[in-house]
């Protein structure tokens, strides 16, 4: 059974347009407990245009010693948004990750509109449970094997 995106994203997505605060940004991280937002295009609310993370914040600002008061999240998102369709295969989703070397995807429908993200984590826990799934059944064949030659 193959296992799409749109089973593993995270609809509930934390925005934010171009010209926000990089503070503010990083308030919104804390705030919704995440480490990326999704920037959208201040017209069409929902295409998104970037990404901003967190790390985006510590090395463009902090660890500059720039103050986050005075740039905005267009100064530091990045631009080269790498997406994904709700319906990618969860292994073709990690393919994409390693070769753009990503923590995040970012899901669009048909129309480059926003309907979800998914992290890593995401995907290890899909991953992870998979793994789990294949040692069970190899447990099983063996105790079924035991049991029959008993």
């Amino acid at each position: 059974m193959s296992t799409c995106l749109n089973d593993v994203a995270t609809a509930v997505v934390a925005v934010v347009e171009p010209d926000t605060q990089a503070l503010l940004a990083a308030q919104l991280m804390r705030k919704h407990h995440v480490g990326a937002l999704v920037v959208v295009d201040a017209v069409e609310k929902a295409r998104p245009v970037g990404i901003v993370t967190d790390r985006d914040l510590v090395l463009a600002l902090m660890a500059e010693g720039l103050d986050p008061a005075l740039f905005t999240v267009g100064d530091i998102m990045s631009i080269a948004l790498v997406t994904a369709r709700p319906d990618t295969d969860v292994l073709d989703a990690v393919a994409l990750m390693r070769d753009h070397r990503l923590r995040r995807l970012v899901v669009v429908d048909a129309t480059g509109l926003l309907v979800g993200i998914v992290s890593l984590d995401d995907l290890l826990a899909v991953m992870s449970q998979r793994l789990l799934d294949l040692t069970q059944v190899m447990s099983r064949s063996r105790d079924r094997e035991f049991e029959q030659r008993a």
